[in-house]
């Protein structure tokens, strides 16, 4: 049997303010790779070049990745604002429609941090534009110097900082094989409101929604909010998740054969 191919979801970026590009984190690459055994292929996170029902005529599972910009705020009702920029309209218009699509077909859809978002918004729900500012709530972003850079050592950006309670019996739960975990935590969007058939599975500390999954999906169908393509080598969460997802790939194989 041929490795299953995992489509991964590019990010717009210009770089040097001049060319146009789309990109993809390799660690997500490499837990496609190395933990989940499939055979990783970006593809654009613009509606102009990637025709979604090819798309999924051509990959075994779908990945939606972690971003820097924020999905838009009229996804779900609410007015933008400058301070919660950027944004990546393009992604929003392919992500949306592709988490609804995979569930439908049962290919394997796995959201992290931002796809978690995503599956959220394409199933109904809302988001807050930042978690930490809701009464209660701890600050979900990434660690910062006191000059307010990002924090140069990628081992304290990624580092564990908050516990996550699973649902009892839950898909998580199962999969991880223990009810309470703990995550890294590099986001200020999150989850407001559920969507319809987005059941909630994990939650922080601080009430924040950190795991979900899609009800009555035929096939993988769950979402993160923290970074689990960090370390899946030795993280053992995270390697746990890929492994599912790569369990769920090779059923998608056979029942397509």
């Amino acid at each position: 049997m041929r490795k299953p191919v995992v489509g991964v979801i590019g990010n717009s970026h210009r770089v040097e303010n001049r060319f146009q590009v789309q990109m993809v984190g390799e660690r997500n690459l490499r837990a496609v790779a190395e933990v989940s055994g499939g055979l990783p292929v970006m593809f654009a996170g613009s509606p102009d070049i990637t025709d979604i029902a090819a798309l999924l005529d051509t990959v075994d599972g779908i990945i939606l990745t972690g971003a820097r910009a924020n999905v838009h705020p009229t996804r779900f009702n609410v007015d933008p604002c400058e301070k919660h920029e950027p944004y990546d309209i393009h992604r929003d218009e392919v992500a949306l429609a592709l988490s609804v699509a995979c569930v439908s077909r049962g290919i394997p859809l796995f959201g992290i941090c931002r796809g978690l978002q995503e599956m959220n918004v394409a199933f109904g729900g809302s988001l807050h534009p930042e978690i930490r500012e809701i009464p209660g709530r701890m600050n979900h972003r990434m660690p910062r110097l006191e000059n307010g850079e990002i924090h140069p050592d990628p081992t304290v950006v990624f580092a564990d900082r908050h516990d996550v309670d699973l649902t009892p019996g839950g898909a998580f739960a199962r999969i991880l094989g223990c009810e309470k975990i703990r995550v890294n935590s590099l986001h200020g969007q999150g989850i407001l409101e559920p969507g319809k058939r987005v059941l909630i599975e994990g939650v922080a500390e601080d009430g924040t929604i950190e795991a979900i999954r899609i009800a009555e999906a035929p096939a993988f169908a769950l979402g993160v909010q923290w970074h689990a393509e960090y370390d899946p080598q030795h993280n053992p969460i995270n390697r746990k998740l890929f492994e599912a997802f790569g369990e769920a790939l090779v059923e998608r194989q056979k029942a397509a054969a």
